[in-house]
């Protein structure tokens, strides 16, 4: 289990990660989502030891990464930024990872490169850019460590490859019960992927939550009544959104579903639809509920 307390890091006058504290349970897949610049990278650098924290702490199963060279053994990253030896092919960079992790395989290695068609006798400045990141995951998989944690995964990827990724990632956390953190800033990505996902966002962390409930408790109401009704109409649920034309209103809504479709029922509508959000919505009306308004691509504060 990873844990993070307060986890402070600043460059100059910016406060790239601001008082952050989580906890990644083993075993899971944890998706790590927000816009550029939201901290997502260098929150992975400071749970891998890459970065030192200004302050705060992460803990590896009760023991501080920071200082702990057999704790980072247990750690492999893959940045967003691939870095390879000059001139290298994959057999080099094996020899490399092995030489820093003693777990690693190299038979699994040649396994997983036959796997996803990649040369690894060919230098890897020859790759594509999807080819270098596919040789990036794979031998960081042959490291064999507890936690393997992964910025921007599928950058790079064309559609079979990404499926090909998850499914081999699928299997190595399965097989090992070992652990993944995933960041992107495409919730599509990460929507069918990831036991969890946390929220970045200027440096702080929203929310954090099982992937399930969050597409389970927010959902879209729409809904029209014969006589004049407003928001009242819902009860006491929490709306995030509420908006009516003429007869008809549309409602973004949290709670329980099947309470509210009772609830709705009973006032004999004239229409009733209850629809699931897609993540890339829960996530966009969690922050604006939090004081954020979206206009085209830029993003504002809300002054309150």
């Amino acid at each position: 289990m990873i844990e993070v307390r307060e986890l402070t890091k600043t460059f100059g006058s910016q406060r790239a990660v601001d008082n952050i504290s989580c906890t990644i349970d083993s075993g899971c897949i944890y998706g790590l989502v927000g816009s550029n610049g939201a901290g997502k990278s260098t929150l992975l650098r400071l749970i891998t030891g890459v970065y030192r924290p200004d302050a705060g702490d992460v803990r590896l199963s009760g023991r501080s990464v920071c200082n702990d060279p057999m704790a980072k053994q247990r750690m492999i990253f893959v940045a967003d930024e691939l870095f390879f030896l000059p001139g290298a092919n994959m057999r080099r960079m094996a020899r490399l990872y092995a030489a820093e992790y003693p777990a690693f395989s190299h038979e699994r290695l040649r396994e997983l490169a036959a796997r996803f068609g990649l040369d690894m006798n060919a230098g890897i400045q020859t790759f594509s850019k999807g080819m270098r990141r596919q040789a990036a995951i794979l031998l960081s998989l042959c490291c064999h460590t507890d936690y393997i944690l992964l910025d921007e995964t599928f950058d790079g990827l064309d559609p079979v490859m990404r499926a090909l990724v998850k499914r081999t990632l699928y299997e190595d956390i399965e097989a090992r019960r070992a652990t993944a953190v995933i960041s992107s800033h495409s919730l599509r990505e990460l929507e069918d992927t990831c036991d969890q996902l946390a929220l970045m966002h200027r440096g702080g962390l929203v929310f954090e939550s099982d992937v399930q409930n969050l597409k389970t408790t927010l959902f879209k109401v729409q809904v029209a009544f014969s006589e004049d009704f407003d928001r009242t109409a819902f009860g006491g649920v929490e709306i995030l959104s509420f908006e009516k034309q003429g007869s008809v209103a549309r409602a973004i809504v949290r709670g329980d579903r099947d309470e509210m479709r009772q609830r709705l029922a009973g006032r004999a509508p004239l229409l009733l639809e209850i629809l699931p959000l897609s993540l890339e919505e829960v996530f966009v009306y969690e922050l604006e509920a939090l004081g954020y308004a979206f206009g085209g691509d830029e993003e504002v504060e809300k002054k309150t």
